[in-house]
């Protein structure tokens, strides 16, 4: 896929996110696309209207790079690319130390390259970066 087309992806996920926050959620939004580009799932963030902590919605795009939890389980689930509108370290800048996201500072590449499988990272995307980072705007506080 051209990075054209994961924009429109991404821009999705940014979508997904700011009704994960209208909904009473953490801002993050995410879908998963097969090889032909149809997609497969869309997740808004449900880890506080649910109750689950691992409600996450990180799986193959995703407006911010997947935690560590969620690396891992795009690990164990044999996802084969990561595509994220922003960094993780982006995010700890928007989230600062709010007890609701205790975000790490911590490359999904890192976590993947200790693993042994073939897992593609792509991002992050600065011409979406803006628009993922707009929905934190004030969320934090």
């Amino acid at each position: 896929m051209t990075r054209e087309s994961h924009e429109f992806y991404l821009k999705r996920c940014i979508e997904l996110s700011q009704s994960a926050r209208d909904n009473g959620n953490t801002p993050f939004g995410a879908l998963l696309v097969d090889a032909k580009g149809s997609i497969l799932l869309e997740q808004e963030n449900i880890e506080i209207t649910e109750h689950i902590c691992t409600g996450h919605a990180e799986t193959s795009y995703t407006t911010a790079e997947p935690c560590a939890m969620c690396t891992g389980a795009i690990y164990w689930g044999n996802i084969g690319t990561i595509v994220f509108a922003m960094t993780e370290k982006r995010l700890l800048e928007l989230t600062g130390d709010n007890d609701q996201n205790p975000t790490f500072n911590l490359p999904s590449s890192e976590i993947i390259a200790r693993g042994q499988k073939d897992i593609q990272i792509i991002g992050p995307f600065p011409s979406v970066e803006v628009e993922a980072a707009a929905v934190h705007e004030g969320y934090w506080d």
